[in-house]
This record gives structure tokens, C-alpha cells and sequence, in this order.
């Protein structure tokens, strides 16, 4: 089929269909669905934790909702969700083409990228054809996080195709984007100071020299569902993405690694193992931490995972080529606990400022403790200077 045909709006539709399918059969699996039971487990039993830890009571409502109170003071979380930012801020960080608008207007490094959609797919084939054979990403543009319906290593139509209808199982906007090289780190931000900061390494498995990749993909997912939450949050998912990226290897899933080979899976992060990510605070130069701030400051919000590529954490972003890629909302707490070189405790330093634990620190309370009915709430949004 000619890269022309392939990127026709219905055969588009044609492949959107059948990556439809291929979705439903991956969310229906019993082995996934028991994998995100316990990672709702997880987060009980974090705020559980924290919540011992500073002297609060903690009452699971069901549904992974609990509710933490200290002093008259309440709060609720489900998982990773907090009522520190209101939703519309969250809307916002969920599109990722409005959040580039922003960050980009305010002075920070942004990928260069497009939006499309399958009926309206020229603008990413203009897009990929500037790049001159460079590698893009393609996305789904907002209401996804975790990886999901990302792809990487796109430098063909066909790719592109492939990739577009991936994308569109999760959101009608599609945003391509060019591939920076670099590693991939997390900053976590709480009212403008960075709380944590870790590397994030591509998942992979080792060979044996007789065992194909696909076979050593199928143990690691048997490892960690019978290991819980303590080796990964996800199992590894058979996607695009893994087979672009192990086809840039001049692999695929059929190869036989050797003995001791290690063999990077993956370009998006998301399903690593906590083995594979590194505290790295210590590494990062002053002005990405400043530049971390400034764009959660920029986009309203008081809590976000940040997340950016660079060659050099210990230059300037625009120094090493690198940029911010995404701005999560309701950042994920779990590699925060599960990093090769110990835990984070985020959800205790949260919790003490929802309920105003932390003495001589601004409250998260709208009216600086808690609110009339004894609710702890997003504060008043307020005017800010550069």
C-alpha cells in the first residue's frame, strides 16, 4: 500500500478500528485488571501511611476514595488526585498543545510540533517532512497520562499512520512532536519548590542467548504480576512504541539478545521498573529548577510533575537541546517510593500542608487554614510576576 493511500482519512478509520480492538482486549485482560487493583492498593496505603505519620485519621470510602482529617480539618484523595488544584487548571494541564502555548510564552523550551486529527491528517505529514528523516513523537493531545497511545521513533507515513490511529483510541486531537535525544526526568513541584526529582530509564529486559525478545517480555510481565506493586505499576505493553524502538535497535520482537545484552524496550518511561529510575536532585542546574517553577507558576497550577529531556542535566535546558515535554496535573506518587535508591515520602510533605501541619508555610486552604465546613481547598488563585 502506497505512504499516499496509507494516510487517506478512511484508511485511517480503518486502522483506528482495529487499534479499538486491540485497546478493549488489553483493558479487559484479568492479569492488567488485577495489576491496577492493587496499584489503587498502593495509594490506600500510602495516605494510610502518611496520615499515621502526621497524627491524622484516615477512613477508606470506597472506590480508592479515602479521607484524611486532622483538628476539624478534611481532606479527600482517589489514588493520585488531591484537591489542591481546581479542575479547571487541571483542564488545562491535560491539553498538551495549550500547555506548550503557554510555556512557550513564557519563555520556555517547548518541542516544535502540530496538532492533526485522522480527518485532518496534512498537518503532521507537512510536519514529518520538515524533519528531514528526524524522528517525532505522536500523541494523543489531552486527557491521557501514563503513556498511554504514545508512540516514538516515527520517521515514516506508515509510521505515522500506525502511530495516528494508536493515538486516536484516547482523544479525536492528535499532537505530533519532534523527538528530542536526551534522558528523561520527572520534577516534582509543590507551590513553586521543587519536592523530588528522579531520572527515568527506558524499561528493558536482558538476554539469556537463547531466549527471543518476546519470550523475555512475556517472563518480566509474569515477575511483576506475581511481585505487586513492588517491581512496576504496569506490566509491559506489546505497542508501537516498543516496536519502534527496538526496530531503531535493528531489532525485533523475534531477535535473541545474548547473554548479558541489555535491551531498552521502550521509549516512553512510563512502564519501567522502579529499579530503573534514580533520585536526581543533586544533578539538575539551577536554572531547570527554575525553569520547572516558572512553568508551573506560568500554567496556575500549585502541584505538577514535570517532565523533560536533556542530554546534561547539569547545563541549562537550551544549552543541551533540551525542553519540557509534558506538565502532569495529578502527578503519579508511585516512583517517588520506588526508586534504586530509596523513597521520597511525598505524600506525607503533601498532607501536612493540606491540613495545615506545617507551621510558618502557607496552607493549601482557600482561606488560609481551612474553609467554613472544615475542608481543606484549593487556594484562591492569585496574580503572579515573572
Amino acid at each position: 500500500m502506497g505512504t499516499g493511500l496509507l494516510m487517506n482519512p478512511l484508511v485511517l478509520r480503518g486502522a483506528h478500528a482495529v487499534a479499538l480492538g486491540r485497546a478493549f482486549l488489553r483493558y479487559r485482560n484479568p492479569r492488567r485488571q488485577r495489576v491496577g487493583r492493587e496499584h489503587v492498593t498502593f495509594h490506600e496505603r500510602l495516605w494510610r501511611d502518611a496520615a499515621e505519620e502526621v497524627g491524622a485519621t484516615y477512613r477508606a470510602l470506597g472506590s480508592g476514595i479515602v479521607e484524611i482529617e486532622h483538628a476539624g480539618v478534611r481532606t479527600r484523595m482517589v489514588e493520585n488526585v488531591t484537591a489542591i488544584d481546581d479542575p479547571v487548571t487541571l483542564a488545562v494541564l491535560h491539553n498538551k498543545p495549550l500547555t506548550h502555548a503557554i510555556l512557550a510564552d513564557a519563555g520556555l523550551p517547548v518541542p516544535r510540533h502540530a496538532t492533526f486529527t485522522l480527518a485532518r491528517p496534512r498537518p503532521a505529514i507537512e510536519f514529518l517532512d520538515q524533519l528531514g528523516g528526524g524522528d517525532a513523537a505522536v500523541k494523543p493531545a489531552s486527557g491521557t497520562g501514563g503513556g498511554r497511545g504514545v508512540t516514538t521513533g516515527v520517521r515514516t507515513r506508515g509510521h505515522l499512520a500506525r502511530a495516528a490511529a494508536a493515538a486516536a483510541v484516547y482523544c479525536d486531537e492528535l499532537l505530533i512532536e519532534q523527538q528530542l535525544e536526551g534522558d528523561n526526568y520527572r520534577l516534582l513541584y509543590f507551590d513553586g519548590e521543587l519536592v523530588d526529582a528522579f531520572i527515568r530509564r527506558s524499561p528493558g529486559v536482558v538476554g539469556d542467548g537463547r531466549s527471543t525478545i518476546a519470550t523475555l517480555v512475556a517472563r518480566a510481565n509474569e515477575h511483576r504480576a506475581s511481585s505487586g506493586v513492588g517491581v512496576s505499576q504496569a506490566l509491559l505493553t506489546v505497542d508501537l512504541d516498543m516496536k519502534r524502538t527496538l526496530a531503531r535497535q535493528g531489532r525485533s520482537l523475534r531477535s535473541v539478545p545474548a547473554a548479558g545484552a541489555a535491551v531498552p524496550l521502550k521509549t516512553v518511561v512510563n512502564e519501567n521498573r522502579g529499579a530503573e529510575n534514580a533520585t536526581a536532585t543533586h544533578l539538575l542546574h539551577p536554572s531547570i529548577v527554575d525553569a520547572g517553577a516558572r512553568a508551573t507558576r506560568a500554567l496556575g497550577a500549585r502541584f505538577t510533575g514535570i517532565d523533560l529531556i536533556t542530554r546534561d542535566p547539569g547545563v541549562p535546558l537550551p544549552q543541551s537541546g533540551g525542553a519540557i515535554i509534558e506538565v502532569n496535573g495529578t502527578p503519579n506518587l508511585y516512583y517517588h517510593y520506588h526508586k534504586q535508591d530509596g523513597a521520597t515520602p511525598v505524600a506525607t510533605i503533601l498532607l501536612r500542608r493540606l491540613l495545615s501541619l506545617d507551621h510558618g508555610r502557607a496552607p493549601l486552604a482557600s482561606a488560609g487554614a481551612a474553609t467554613a465546613d472544615g475542608w481543606a481547598r484549593p487556594a484562591v488563585a492569585a496574580a503572579t510576576k515573572e
